[in-house]
């Protein structure tokens, strides 16, 4: 699965490049997390930059992710602050849940690694599946925009990073790859210290918009839901804001 070895790859450098990459998103969902009246889902937990916020502030939370790679990653965190994560390694198509949730939250955009319209609609289902009867679905994706595709697909970015007292280059390009399907490719690139390469990866991504959101719950079994600007729950009027889509 490219998703997988995507992120399996890219783990050690994951927080080094990502942690703070949405202004207000971690908060956001800690204090929904606070405020569920009962356990909450975390899919796509990563390397824990929310989940491990959940738990800090005292949450009954779970967390899944495809990759083993990002969660060995969550997991060496969370001993070195003294919390016990209950995450696993799982597929939001395929999981099946053993307990009730009040609340499944899929922050940083992760519902776009699904590019299947049958692997969306079958995450929205077991998902659906795993909340109480007044439970909540909440996510977060960009709103496709024609200006950061023109200006900024296709030109790779270089980061210098330090991990673990070593120094890295780290480059990322995401250009689009299928104009008519609107899907787009991540690409890393990550040298050593002393230039030499050390991985080359990539992963896809679906460029899905408000409509094609909108026409996606419809065919779920939700039963209503809202569109948001950004964490602060303005309204939705212009791509630059994040889409902030709560489910019930």
């Amino acid at each position: 699965m490219e998703v997988e070895e995507y992120f399996d790859d890219t783990a050690a450098f994951y927080d080094a490049v990502y942690g703070e990459s949405i202004d207000g998103d971690r908060e956001f969902y800690r204090d929904l997390a606070t405020d569920a009246d009962g356990p909450v889902l975390e899919v796509g937990c990563g390397t824990g930059r929310i989940y491990l916020e959940l738990l800090r502030a005292g949450v009954d939370a779970d967390g899944i992710d495809v990759s083993r790679g990002m969660l060995d990653v969550l997991r060496e965190t969370a001993v070195e602050d003294g919390l016990e994560p209950s995450v696993w390694k799982a597929d939001v198509t395929e999981f099946e849940a053993d307990r009730e949730y009040a609340l499944v939250i899929v922050p940083f955009r992760a519902f776009l690694h699904l590019t299947e319209l049958d692997d969306q609609l079958e995450a929205l289902e077991r998902i659906h599946d795993a909340l109480a009867s007044d439970g909540r679905l909440v996510l977060n994706a960009f709103a496709p925009s024609f200006e950061v595709i023109c200006e900024q697909y296709g030109t790779w970015e270089k980061r210098q990073l330090e991990v673990d007292g070593a120094s890295y280059t780290y480059r990322t390009k995401t250009e689009i790859v299928d104009e008519v399907e609107q899907l787009a490719r991540i690409r890393a690139v990550v040298f050593d210290g002393d230039g030499d390469q050390l991985f080359r990866t990539d992963t896809p991504l679906a460029l899905v918009s408000r409509r094609e959101f909108e026409l996606l719950f419809r065919l779920s079994p939700f039963a209503s839901w809202r569109v948001f600007g950004d964490f602060e729950r303005e309204p939705l009027e212009d791509a630059s804001q994040e889409m902030v889509w709560i489910a019930e």
